[in-house]
């Protein structure tokens, strides 16, 4: 038999070598991109519930809100109406003359002519043991002990509570219609989802765990990047070991396919635009409205190319099937390519379809140019944005108005364009390394 020469043992040791640490730091990409994907999909999930049950058509434009509010402000109004001494005194004249006005009524009913006996029987006792300017001296005590019983605080309660009845009987009759059932059947559904009972436990619940899912999402990103550093670290190292560069190079591949596939699937940037708070004086009460969402949307790559195909303008679907296209299957096909390149005999290699992807695709695939497209998208809508929002802010005695924009690029933007960085890298890797280029 043969003995495998010492400095082949040593290549294929050292390739192996640098296959299972490749192969384990792949594992470790491909874990950080699959958690990445992961909360990207739940923060687009949690962020839609939030904007669904903080949306102004269910906040500020809803009838149901605004019921709840003024009922209450109404219920307070009555439970802790008060009266100045001034206005009281006043109070009390008005019912003393009520009090006269009733009393000469009655007077005069009385004394009009009777044709029945029993209404002569009446009259007889009524001017007989019925003193009508005695009753009318004795008007204002009539008429404060009237305005006493009215202020008194359990005839107050009794009062509120037969107000808001018939306020709540009113309100129900004129909304009882579909939009507002399935409004409120929405949103219990989400309340019971997340397992709360308020729209303020809700929102504490979903703001704490989007601030975890940012920041996890972030330090995942992070190290994927990490991760791309040390293999072109290695590239640095292993510069002069031309018998490593095809592993090397192959390996390299799997990672850029791992920062494409989480670039095209985990959102790019999201759109957010909402008033913060807006405070108004009813009825010498404060109205407060918070964090009423006016827009949102948050979108991947392969959201947009679903949602323009499935479209029915046929220039929605040409564009969907463009970014489609050259923004996604060309640099896949552009990968793959190279590595059948690097692999293969002369023969294959230098095949005119496999020399195009390799090399020559670059002018078409329009990967890069998404990035600069949607970069341009954020900084125009950003803008766009907030000067449409600061319009609407208002700073008044009576009446403010706060509005705010949160639309940002998400990790999925960061991933992509380090994507198309990392593969304009590894084309130009490839044109030294390979064997049928030079």
């Amino acid at each position: 038999m043969h003995e495998i020469p010492n400095s082949n043992k040593k290549l294929i040791v050292a390739r192996l070598l640098l296959i299972c640490g490749l192969s384990i730091l792949l594992s470790f990409e491909g874990y950080f991109g699959y958690q990445l994907y992961q909360l990207s999909d739940q923060q687009e999930e949690i962020k839609e519930d939030y904007s669904n049950v903080n949306n102004i058509s269910s906040g500020l434009f809803s009838i149901e809100q605004w019921r709840d509010k003024v009922s209450a402000i109404i219920s307070r109004q009555i439970r802790d109406f008060t009266l100045t001494p001034k206005q009281k005194n006043e109070l009390q004249k008005e019912v003393e003359k009520i009090v006269r006005t009733l009393i000469d009524k009655a007077e005069v009913l009385i004394n009009k002519p009777k044709k029945t006996i029993d209404g002569k029987i009446k009259k007889f006792l009524f001017k007989t043991f019925v003193n009508t300017d005695d009753i009318k001296q004795k008007a204002p005590s009539f008429a404060k002990e009237i305005v006493d019983k009215v202020y008194n605080p359990t005839n107050k309660k009794h009062l509120s509570k037969i107000a808001m009845d018939k306020f709540d009987a009113l309100e129900r009759a004129e909304y009882l219609d579909s939009a507002g059932a399935a409004t409120k059947a929405a949103t219990d559904k989400v309340y019971k989802k997340y397992q709360v009972s308020t729209a303020e436990e809700l929102n504490y619940k979903l703001i704490s765990s989007l601030s975890h899912i940012r920041t996890a999402t972030y330090n995942y990103s992070f190290a994927m990047l990490g991760c791309i550093v040390i293999v072109l670290g290695l590239w640095w190292i292993f510069r002069k070991r031309v018998e490593l560069h095809g592993t090397l190079f192959i390996m390299s591949l799997m990672f850029a396919f791992i920062l494409l596939f989480i670039g095209l699937t985990a959102s790019m940037i999201e759109v957010d635009a909402r008033i913060k708070a807006l405070d108004f004086v009813l009825l010498g009460e404060h109205v407060i409205f918070e964090n009423q969402v006016l827009f949102f949307q948050s979108k991947s790559i392969l959201e947009v190319v679903k949602i323009l195909i499935s479209q029915s303008g046929i220039d929605s679907v040409l564009v969907g099937i463009l970014i489609l296209v050259f923004s996604i299957l060309f640099p896949i096909m552009k990968l793959s390519a190279t590595g059948i390149h690097l692999l293969s005999k002369r023969e294959i290699a230098k095949n005119k379809i496999i020399r195009y992807f390799a090399f020559q695709s670059g002018k078409w695939s329009m990967a890069d140019v998404i990035v600069i497209a949607i970069l341009m998208v954020y900084i125009g809508l950003n803008g766009l944005l907030d000067s449409q929002l600061k319009s609407l802010n208002i700073k008044s005695d009576d009446l403010n108005v706060i509005t705010t924009n949160n639309t940002a690029l998400q990790p999925g933007f960061i991933i992509f364009i380090s994507f198309v960085l990392y593969g304009l890298i590894l084309s130009t890797i490839l044109k030294f390394i390979s064997p049928y280029e030079h």
